[in-house]
């Protein structure tokens, strides 16, 4: 029986990067707390953040449903590989839990685990967005990641508590063992003009409400499609 664990937390609070005066997009002014650093021992982890962690933009992450990001070590290797960086770190992706044993394949909506004295709860697929591309100077690596599928996904949190390095991640309960993060993906990004499972999505159990919110959207658009 093979086993997870938590490889690596990262965190990191809002900084500003870049000048006016910059030619390229990449260097212009932009505020993020996408860098974010490895940190040894206990962490304590509240129902919105990680001690010494922060969001920038707050209408876009961060808050009850999306507390917490995770990804999964297992990507590694092959983004070292497929980019040509060695050297790629755990935290590239801006998550403050990397963890071995799960991927978007693995993890499904609505999983209950634990790590330490802490319950989390999946919530949804991350989406990557703008920072992603701008913190690696890689206007490709958005649609790499929305391509492969390697997005990682939010957590809630339960029960607070404190996690720290080398913790074992332990399943409590699977509410929802048809939808896995990965299938989530699919729909959300692949199969736009699904009506039929866009709505089977929206009305998964503990999905994130930002998620239910643009599916139901979509689906107010895709009723309106008149039919060929």
């Amino acid at each position: 029986m093979s086993y997870a664990y938590l490889e690596s937390i990262q965190v990191g609070t809002p900084q500003d990067y870049g000048f006016e005066s910059a030619a390229d997009t990449h260097d212009k002014p932009w505020t993020s707390g996408f860098f974010k650093k490895p940190v040894e021992g206990p962490v304590f982890v509240g129902k919105t953040n990680l001690i010494g962690d922060g969001q920038a933009d707050l209408k876009h992450h961060g808050g009850v449903d999306k507390a917490v990001l995770a990804y999964s070590a297992d990507h590694y290797p092959d983004w070292r590989r497929e980019l040509g960086k060695p050297d790629f770190p755990h935290g590239a992706f801006g998550e403050n839990l990397t963890i071995s044993g799960y991927s978007e394949q693995s993890m499904y909506i609505g999983d209950i685990f634990s790590i330490g004295s802490v319950v989390f709860e999946v919530s949804q697929p991350r989406q990557p967005c703008w920072k992603l591309a701008r913190r690696w100077r890689m206007n490709e690596l958005v649609p790499m990641v929305i391509g492969n599928g390697r997005t990682g996904w939010y957590l809630r949190v339960i029960e607070e508590g404190e996690v720290e390095k080398g913790m074992r991640v332990l399943l409590l309960d699977r509410p929802n063992p048809d939808w896995t993060v990965a299938r989530a993906n699919q729909i959300m990004h692949h199969l736009k003009k699904d009506l039929e499972l866009t709505l089977k999505l929206a009305a998964v159990p503990k999905l994130a409400y930002s998620w239910v919110k643009e599916l139901r959207e979509r689906a107010e658009r895709l009723y309106q499609v008149p039919a060929v």
